[in-house]
């Protein structure tokens, strides 16, 4: 582009800057090639930026005097147009911040990331707005002065990410250094974490990229840190100087801050792609306008405004591509911010926005500027009247034109040092021992003298006559904060509470996305204020309000979306076929307005963002079979199950018949006995889904069970749950047409050795009439008289124990063998392997122990006195029972019987297969040759017929 009288050394007001400059090169440098291009290229840049025709004004992001400059120079220059550095997709949402209470973020939020890595979803862009920045005032003047267009001119959300990656030092966009998802110190708050991950987009946030130069800067200014340093610096000496000096001074700290920043060639080409996508919006809007430069005014960060590429200014070059938008689809909103989210989000020092707004306030009062405001904002009071009437006469402008040096003057000028305001300082000390000793210090009259003294003190050794609420922060920490933080607050946050605090936004009701309102209005029911911040107490009783069922089921969804503490239930549960009467709820939706704002993002109802994920759930590559049964069952809890119930439920069947391993057999006999008492009392016919997959999962885990019992890498659990599921769906398995024998070929297939598992094939055998309970009982009567198999037996116990879950009826059996172990072991032997046993119960199957105790507590006696002559069941001789085959006139007497009822025993023989019929001697049924050749079952019906009679 054309270069300017500048840079071509022609006469400009900079003239005696640069003469002085280069000498001082000369002077202090071996060479004065290296330091004369710096400092020269410095005033260059400035001088640059001053004359361009379309006036530049360079911020720093949340500094009080480039609000306060902001807003003195619109009311003298009034703008038609004003250019905003910010995301241009973004413009839609201004006019809402009429609604809110500052601090708020803009946000653009996309779910899903087409045309991005997957890891990077969800994707988000915010950009925080306090009233102390210099973007707040520019966008209150131009939504409230009539005729003034607001033109943001930033790229857009999708070209953040389309230029950056996350993890690599250009941290996606950000004017500084530090990784936007890596928190400061106060992070540790819960405030920390309003903005979540998003991407941070600022405005001028000005920060040294070169290492060293914040290093030196540091060291020589004595302060700890950046935020320190620049509120010393240059927030004070600027805080009420005229508009040039501010102007030239911010120009020159931008081109100061590039021109040392590190030769990293992709951070640079973001910056100056972003420099090149500005400039060439502007021109576009210019020339679609027509609009006059020189009623215009760029906003922008002093980083930026100190550009040196070729489509600078109005006359810069065209020819820069912008590429276009990839197809992800983005979401817009307003969320709650926080001093504190704040400084996490963006790398500040603890409690520097919070100065920065006490500040703001100060500068105020004293340069009597008065400040914009959207009306009807809230807390805004009268104040909120900015319409524009008869402004001050404005400054001649230097823009376009020979620039008044006011640098040269600002440099030479001694640092101002401020009276010492000892009213102020003693404020401050008596309120710092106030709050500490409400917060369990113990804090005196002696403590606050302390401070005020160190205070003044620290200030002296920084060279300062003014202590700056820095200074007094160390002070108070010094001498209140001994060897120990009594209560939650430390003294340093105690001080930054009293210096303004951590100031909470709010989104207002009309600014919330439709989901949101749509809860709002579905929980007003409920009579509680739930955009204040803080914990409510929700009281529902549907059994006099049926009108409260509707808000139950949101608060019911709410708990199962949003984050933990959003909605907790204190009275009342909801399980499937279950519904509470009554319901005492927990709620916080204002303290986590953000993540209800971004659900609002995923859909226009509660339901159908429930519907959504649940989907998402279920067909996500990684899902199990247990996760999408667990996806039925809160679509048929939450949305009345239906066609997405059967969907997902045929979706878990999928997945089930691909899985390799029984990871996930113990959740999946979880949920699908649920759902199955659900449908069985609930429904008048099963599901066609769950008989499939019932019939599906018997035959899926039967070709399993072999494999699993040898897995090393299956727990005894997971294989007790597979036999679960094949013992417990086995009757409704065979109905649907299954067969057994492919239970009993895997059973017959398997041979574990691992001792848990072999006691778990034992029940198993048991269980299908393979293995008696006596032949059951001599096995661990073997394991108990083996020396060598005895330190292995609480193994065996494990197994046991784990076969309840299949097999329940051996509770018995195995408060048996933990019995005699306890009974035949001796001292020497039962002591140290006793340790063992409890805690390998308690390891593996503290969930089924209940199940061993009732069983414990049904067995063995309740009174101590009965144990003397108490003897277990399984000690008791049982009676001998002597069978009498019945000939003559008993066999008579049972045929007639039999005779006399010729429809039983047609049911009897055709159960026993036989064909025979009726044979009789006379008119009259005397007997049956049937009978006679089979007495057992004529004796056994007879029985049962004389119990009944």
């Amino acid at each position: 582009m054309p270069r300017t009288a500048a840079g071509q050394g022609g006469k400009t007001g900079f003239d005696a800057l640069r003469g002085q400059l280069k000498d001082a090169a000369a002077a202090f440098a071996d060479g004065p090639d290296a330091l004369e291009g710096l400092l020269l290229g410095l005033v260059d840049d400035v001088d640059r930026a001053v004359r361009e025709p379309l006036e530049i004004f360079p911020v720093c992001h949340h500094s009080p005097a480039s609000a306060t400059a902001m807003a003195r120079r619109l009311r003298e220059k009034q703008p038609k147009v004003v250019y905003l550095e910010l995301c241009e997709d973004m413009a839609p949402l201004l006019t809402e911040l009429r609604n809110c209470r500052l601090p708020v973020a803009l946000q653009a939020f996309a779910s899903d990331a087409e045309g991005f890595p997957a890891a990077w979803a969800p994707l988000s862009v915010v950009a925080p707005i306090t009233e102390a920045s210099a973007e707040y005032q520019a966008i209150a003047y131009a939504l409230e002065t009539p005729g003034v267009e607001l033109v943001l001119v930033d790229r857009s959300s999708d070209h953040v990410f389309q230029w950056q990656t996350r993890g690599e030092d250009a941290r996606d966009g950000n004017d500084r250094g530090e990784d936007p998802g890596t928190p400061s110190p106060a992070a540790a708050d819960e405030e920390a974490a309003l903005h979540g991950d998003a991407v941070g987009v600022e405005i001028g946030d000005l920060r040294p990229r070169f290492a060293e130069l914040e290093e030196h800067l540091l060291r020589h200014g004595r302060v700890r840190h950046w935020s320190e340093w620049w509120h010393q610096y240059v927030e004070l000496p600027l805080g009420d100087s005229d508009h040039d000096t501010y102007r030239q001074v911010m120009l020159l700290i931008g081109s100061l801050f590039r021109r040392l920043a590190p030769d990293d060639v992709r951070r640079t080409r973001v910056d100056e792609d972003r420099e090149r996508y500005m400039w060439t919006r502007m021109r576009e809007h210019l020339a679609a306008t027509g609009t006059d430069p020189a009623d215009c005014l760029y906003v922008c960060g002093a980083f930026h405004a100190a550009s040196r590429v070729a489509e600078f200014g109005v006359a810069g070059a065209d020819g820069f591509e912008i590429s276009p938008p990839s197809g992800t689809a983005w979401s817009y909103g307003l969320i709650p911010s926080s001093h504190t989210a704040i400084e996490a989000q963006f790398g500040l020092a603890a409690g520097s926005v919070s100065i920065a707004a006490t500040q703001w306030a100060k500068n105020l009062r004293r340069t009597r500027v008065k400040p914009f405001r959207l009306a009807g904002q809230a807390q805004a009071g009268k104040s909120a009247r900015t319409a524009v009437r008869a402004p001050a006469p404005a400054e001649p402008s230097a823009t376009g034109a020979a620039a008044p040096d006011r640098l040269s003057g600002f440099l030479r000028r001694p640092p101002v040092l401020d009276d010492l305001d000892e009213t102020e300082l003693l404020g401050w000390s008596v309120e710092i021992v106030r709050a500490a000793r409400r917060n369990g210090y113990l804090a005196s009259t002696a403590d606050a003298i302390a401070v005020f003294e160190t205070s003044i003190l620290l200030a002296g050794m920084r060279d300062r006559a003014r202590p700056t609420p820095y200074d007094f922060q160390d002070a108070a920490v010094t001498c209140i904060e001994k060897d120990a933080v009594p209560g939650r607050r430390d003294v340093r946050r105690l001080v930054e509470i009293m210096m303004g605090g951590d100031r909470n936004g709010r989104v207002g009701y009309d600014a919330l996305p439709p989901l949101a309102r749509d809860v709002h209005d579905r929980l007003a029911p409920l009579g509680l204020d739930l955009q204040q911040r803080g914990v409510r107490r929700a009281l529902l009783d549907m059994a006099s309000h049926p009108e409260l069922e509707r808000s139950s089921d949101v608060l019911w969804m709410l708990r199962r979306l949003m984050p933990e503490g959003t909605a907790r239930p204190i009275m009342g549960e909801r399980r499937l076929g279950e519904r509470s009467r009554q319901e005492s709820w927990d709620l916080a939706l204002g303290t986590h307005q953000r993540a209800l704002i971004e659900l609002g993002y995923e859909g226009v109802s509660i339901e159908q963002v429930l519907e959504q994920r649940l989907r998402r759930a279920a067909y996500d590559p990684r899902a199990t079979a247990a996760t999408v049964l667990g996806a039925v069952e809160d679509a048929t809890l939450h949305l009345r199950g239906g066609r997405l119930a059967a969907e997902l439920g045929t979706r878990a069947l999928e997945v089930l018949t691909t899985e390799r391993g029984i990871d996930g057999a113990p959740e999946v006999l979880r949920r699908i006995r649920r759902l199955l008492a659900y449908y069985r009392t609930s429904e008048p016919v099963l599901p066609p889904w769950i008989e499939s997959f019932v019939k599906a999962g018997y035959a899926h885990y039967c070709t399993l069970l072999p494999t699993a019992f040898h897995d090393e890498d299956a727990s005894s659990r997971q294989v007790a749950a597979t036999l679960g599921f094949l013992f417990s769906m086995e009757g409704l398995a065979l109905s649907l047409g299954c067969d057994r024998t492919q239970l009993e070929l895997a059973l017959a297939q398997s041979h574990p050795e691992e001792p848990s598992r072999v006691a778990l094939l034992w029940a198993a055998r048991t269980h299908l009439g393979q293995l008696s309970r006596e032949e059951l009982r001599e096995r661990c009567d073997g394991l108990l008289g083996n020396p060598l198999v005895v330190p292995a037996y609480p193994r065996y116990l494990s197994g046991f124990l784990h076969a309840l879950e299949p097999v329940p009826h051996l509770a018995d059996f195995v408060v048996e063998a933990v019995s005699n172990a306890f009974a035949r072991l001796p001292d020497r032997v039962l002591l140290p392997w006793l340790p063992t046993l409890i805690t390998t119960l308690r390891a593996e199957g503290a969930e089924l122990a209940p199940l061993l105790i009732r069983e414990a507590g049904r067995i063995f006696p309740g009174r101590l006195d009965a144990l003397d002559t108490f003897v277990p069941p399984w000690r008791e001789q049982p009676v001998p029972v002597t069978t009498v085959r019945r000939t003559g006139t008993g066999a008579r007497t049972g045929a007639a019987l039999l005779a006399a009822h010729p429809a039983a025993c047609d049911a009897v023989a055709a159960l026993l297969g036989c064909d025979g019929g009726w044979e009789t001697a006379g008119p009259a049924p005397a007997g049956a040759a049937l009978l006679a050749r089979h007495p057992e079952p004529a004796e056994a019906l007879e029985a049962l017929l004389a119990r009944r009679g």
